[in-house]
């Protein structure tokens, strides 16, 4: 799972990131507004950690430019602002949750998976698609009720075409997701066929196949 964080208090910042990556999310950082809608507008993220009292932030343009684009981001408010008022103000321009400093990363944590359960595995702890489950709290697969061995870039990979099932997922995103990192960092997708090939065999060792589908010279589509 991947995440964005834009908190310009860099305690916190760091704070945050250590714990999720311990958590064995991907975080990618923002210290400025700017920053912050840029990698919005570059990269996709499974939650979007937000702080709106960012100086020279307008905030209310990401939920716009999300809602235009008909992305799946979640987005997780973080403020010090704590009245009732500026709870309902910003979920209704668009956050799925709301949460007052101070608090523990412990409470950031249980919002964040209930938010991605909440989206892509129906309030479950399971996602499922077709014969696969993958248990987001265990980081775990089965495939056809099979135990499905995977690395931590396999599981990535699969529970990014999981969560946009049915749609094609552009290499230069996947590279993106892998290796936490702009795709002009990237000399060669080399590394994203190669953990394809060896998802999909393991799937079809396990008796799922034609699941991960090529399409040729944009990307991979898994269908259910």
């Amino acid at each position: 799972m991947k995440l964005l964080v834009i908190e310009d208090e860099h305690s916190l910042l760091e704070s945050i990131v250590q714990y999720f990556s311990l958590e064995s999310f991907t975080c990618d950082t923002a210290d400025s507004y700017e920053e912050g809608f840029w990698k919005i507008k570059v990269f996709q993220y499974n939650c979007i950690i937000l702080n709106p009292n960012i100086a020279h932030s307008n905030w209310p343009l990401i939920f716009k430019f999300l809602g235009q684009e008909k992305r799946r981001d979640g987005v997780i408010i973080i403020s010090n602002q704590d009245t009732v008022d500026d709870k309902i103000h910003g979920l209704k321009l668009g956050a799925d949750d709301y949460l007052a400093k101070p608090f523990q990363l412990t409470e950031l944590n249980a919002r964040v998976r209930a938010l991605i359960r909440r989206k892509y595995a129906q309030g479950a702890n399971v996602l499922q698609v077709g014969p696969l489950k993958a248990d987001l709290q265990s980081r775990t697969l089965q495939c056809a009720e099979n135990p499905v061995p995977l690395s931590d870039h396999e599981y990535n990979l699969l529970l990014l075409l999981m969560t946009n099932k049915n749609r094609i997922v552009p290499l230069q995103h996947i590279a993106e997701h892998l290796h936490n990192g702009p795709s002009e960092q990237i000399l060669s997708f080399d590394s994203v066929y190669t953990h394809v090939k060896n998802l999909k065999k393991k799937l079809k060792q396990k008796g799922c196949q034609e699941i991960i589908h090529s399409v040729y010279a944009l990307g991979y589509k898994l269908t259910s």
